[in-house]
């Protein structure tokens, strides 16, 4: 049976020869007749994975001993609470860029520990990425979602001048291009978009700033817990590390997050080139704001979304249905998408448009 074109928002497509070791490893790790899902994480040859992954995230990402990486046996939604629990107090306030859902998931979480100032807005549409932003006069910290999975917009480029560090939910467009750590307290993303499989999450903070949180929090709730004992102070996932240690050794193959970066531009202007000359189909996000890796569109009419759907499906294109709050169409092509296939669904939106 060959393999389908994966298009889904995550977990999502990962990278074929990372996926072929994987195999391997599931039978016999590193050659040592114990598969990476039987050992103990207390052992020489997890420990082996371990020190690996965090020496290819640190030097694929440019990433220094003043940053922290910690793995959290998590999804990114447990930082929407995790973080104001550790850094936001009754008298607090967090300024949010809102850009979308998961801005809205990320407000909701912390106006259980302190006080939210709204930043900035790209609402009701939510098919921009706002250019100015109204601080409050002392936040603790500024948080913003640099890829909205859902509508389909990115920040080309963090929030200008923050007057505290920013915070940023980086789960799918982290590792997708040159890591942008200047300003950033802490950047965190769920792995499975471009890293690795679901229930793993990926944090990467400074350590100066981490060490500010609030005293007295239950050991799993603590940042400083996951830094003082190196993520091991429970059982972590340890496939979960072995497959983002795999995935960034696959990015590096591939030239690094420039050269990563590169391609995932050049495959999302193929795409909405696309879809900006068509007469039956429509881009949600507008120029300047569209996310390279997930692109939102629609059609004229609910009979043409759904005639592509499933002639997509019979060609072997899965996934490209909307998210179910917003509906449409939505072609997640993240790191692992293969070229060709944009180029596959190209043809087939102008096979449709030429048919309808």
């Amino acid at each position: 049976m060959s393999r389908k074109l994966n298009f889904s928002s995550g977990p999502a497509a990962l990278p074929e020869p990372v996926l072929q070791r994987a195999q391997a490893a599931l039978w016999d790790l590193d050659g040592t007749g114990i598969g990476i899902l039987e050992h103990s994480h207390r052992g020489k040859a997890f420990r082996a994975v371990l020190e690996r992954t965090i020496a290819a995230l640190r030097e694929v990402g440019g990433i220094g001993e003043d940053f922290a990486i910690l793995f959290i046996t998590a999804g990114a939604t447990h930082h929407f609470s995790m973080v104001p629990q550790n850094f936001l107090g009754e008298a607090d306030t967090v300024d949010v860029c809102h850009t979308g859902v998961w801005s809205a998931k990320v407000m909701a979480e912390a106006r259980r520990y302190g006080h939210v100032h709204v930043a900035c807005s790209s609402a009701p549409a939510f098919d921009t990425t706002p250019t100015v932003q109204t601080y409050s006069p002392s936040p603790r910290y500024v948080h913003y979602t640099s890829n909205e999975t859902i509508y389909g917009t990115q920040w080309h480029a963090p929030p200008a001048n923050p007057p505290a560090e920013l915070v940023c939910d980086a789960s799918s467009d982290l590792f997708s291009r040159p890591l942008p750590l200047a300003g950033h307290g802490m950047i965190y993303a769920g792995a499975q978009k471009n890293l690795g499989p679901s229930g793993i999450s990926l944090v990467i903070a400074r350590k100066d700033f981490l060490a500010t949180r609030r005293p007295g929090l239950p050991p799993l709730a603590d940042y400083m817990t996951y830094v003082d004992e190196g993520s091991m102070y429970n059982t972590p996932n340890t496939f979960g590390i072995y497959m983002i240690g795999e995935v960034v050794a696959w990015i590096r193959e591939q030239g690094g997050l420039a050269a990563i970066g590169e391609r995932n531009t050049r495959k999302a202007a193929l795409l909405y080139d696309c879809l900006d000359h068509s007469k039956v189909w429509r881009a949600h996000a507008k120029p300047g704001s569209r996310s390279n890796m997930n692109i939102t569109f629609r059609g004229t009419t609910p009979a043409l979304e759904a005639a592509l759907i499933a002639r997509a499906e019979t060609a072997g294109l899965s996934g490209l249905a909307g998210h179910r709050d917003v509906g449409g169409m939505r072609a997640s092509i993240y790191n692992a998408f293969p070229e060709d296939g944009v180029h596959r669904l190209v043809q087939l939106l102008h096979d449709v448009e030429r048919d309808a």
